[in-house]
């Protein structure tokens, strides 16, 4: 396995079918120019098997911490530790930036997901509540 950041538009089109929906090119364009978003692949024999991505999170009175924004692994891949490597990459990334944590979101059933998140090391919060706020195109 070769795992790599991934820095151009063209790598992340050719990512489409990790995603949940194929890679816009506008979207992808502002991913890799926007300062603050990381995104590592995992190849085998240069095709890419999984992905995991990162928005570096400020704010002036807690200095910068890591928002592990989505984590992917082709199915016939699964079960090979793929997930854990990218995580503990961005994990490292975000320690090598000087980010003070790292958190994610992820449905509570979801086994696989909880499972990789604390084998790097996560830990489940106290509590917290998710709000959303649902924002339309229109």
């Amino acid at each position: 396995m070769d795992l790599r950041p991934v820095e151009r538009v063209e790598d992340l089109l050719a990512a489409s079918e990790l995603f949940d929906q194929p890679a816009l090119r506008e979207a992808s364009e502002r991913f890799v120019t926007t300062p603050g978003h990381f995104m590592f692949a995992a190849y085998d024999d240069g095709e890419p098997v999984g992905f995991v991505s990162g928005v570096e999170l400020i704010h002036p009175d807690k200095g910068a911490e890591m928002f592990l924004y989505e984590l992917g692994v082709a199915e016939r891949s699964r079960g090979q530790g793929i997930a854990t490597a990218l995580v503990t990459r961005l994990r490292d990334l975000a320690r090598e930036r000087g980010c003070y944590g790292m958190w994610v979101l992820t449905d509570d059933d979801n086994a696989a997901a909880l499972s990789t998140y604390r084998r790097t090391g996560a830990s489940d919060p106290e509590s917290h509540v998710l709000l959303e706020w649902a924002l339309s195109k229109d």
